[in-house]
């Protein structure tokens, strides 16, 4: 049997990001946000929606175009028991070019479950 390495870059596929995504719900924000990235790698959009604050959530995700390409998680902060934010750099292709997504996401705790609320784009030269 052949183990799918977990695309967030913590182990194998059906021990991590495959247990949320299958619908155990995520303990904290930092692991989260990490689902939600391998969620892109492998265009689970249901995952995505399901997963983002109704508040902010769009309508639709259209992730045909993207290959990411790696993940780094540069800092988590926890605000309180209900908000925290990761702070991480993911690289993509698109088009045939390299780019370098750096966020600070911004989850919050309601019903039983991390939302993803939105992010903002640290003015960074790196």
């Amino acid at each position: 049997m052949v183990k799918l390495v977990c695309p967030c870059g913590t182990g194998g596929y059906d021990r991590c990001c495959g247990l949320y995504h299958a619908g155990v719900p995520a303990p904290d924000a930092q692991t989260l946000m990490r689902s939600r990235y391998s969620a892109y790698v492998l265009k689970r959009t249901d995952y995505l929606l399901s997963t983002w604050h109704p508040d902010t959530r769009p309508d639709t995700l259209d992730l045909t175009d993207e290959r990411w390409l790696g993940l780094e998680v540069r800092k988590y902060t926890i605000s309180c028991a209900n908000h925290a934010s990761v702070e991480f750099i993911a690289r993509y292709k698109t088009d045939g070019r390299a780019h370098r997504l750096h966020e600070i996401s911004q989850f919050v705790f309601e019903k039983g479950q991390w939302l993803y609320l939105d992010g903002s784009f640290p003015n960074t030269s790196e």
